[in-house]
C-alpha cells in the first residue's frame, strides 16, 4: 500500500516486524551460549550465560591462601569481569548482523532534512 508521495508505510512496518523477529531470535540464541571467564592462569573460572546469569565458579585449591584472601578476591573479580566482557562481545556480535531497511523519504524526516 503506497501512501501519498510514494511512501510505503505497510512495507516499512513489515520490515520493522522482520527486524524485530531477527533481533528476538539473535537474543535467544545469544542467551543460550555459555562463556567462561578466567583469572590467575585458569585458577579461577566463572561460567556465565549470554543472558548475564552466572552458572558456576571453580577455584583451584592452589589459589586458596588463608594468609592472602585479598588475592583470591581479586582473582574472582577478574574472572567475573572477563566473563562479563565476553558476554558483551556476544551481544555486540548478535546485534551486528541486522540489515537496516532503506527508509527512503522517511530517512530525511528522521535526520531533520
Amino acid at each position: 500500500m503506497t501512501e501519498q508521495g510514494g511512501f510505503d508505510l505497510g512495507g516499512l512496518l513489515k520490515q520493522a516486524q522482520e527486524m524485530q523477529e531477527q533481533m528476538a531470535a539473535a537474543q535467544e540464541a545469544q542467551a543460550d551460549q555459555v562463556v567462561e571467564g578466567t583469572a590467575g592462569g585458569g585458577m579461577v573460572k566463572v561460567e556465565m550465560t549470554g543472558a548475564g546469569e552466572f552458572r558456576s565458579i571453580r577455584i583451584d585449591p592452589k589459589a586458596v591462601d588463608p594468609g592472602d584472601v585479598e588475592m583470591l578476591e581479586d582473582l574472582v573479580l577478574a574472572a567475573l569481569r572477563d566473563a562479563a566482557a565476553q558476554v558483551m562481545e556476544l551481544q555486540q556480535e548478535s546485534m551486528g548482523g541486522f540489515d537496516v531497511p532503506d527508509l527512503g523519504e522517511l530517512g530525511g524526516l528522521l535526520d531533520g532534512s
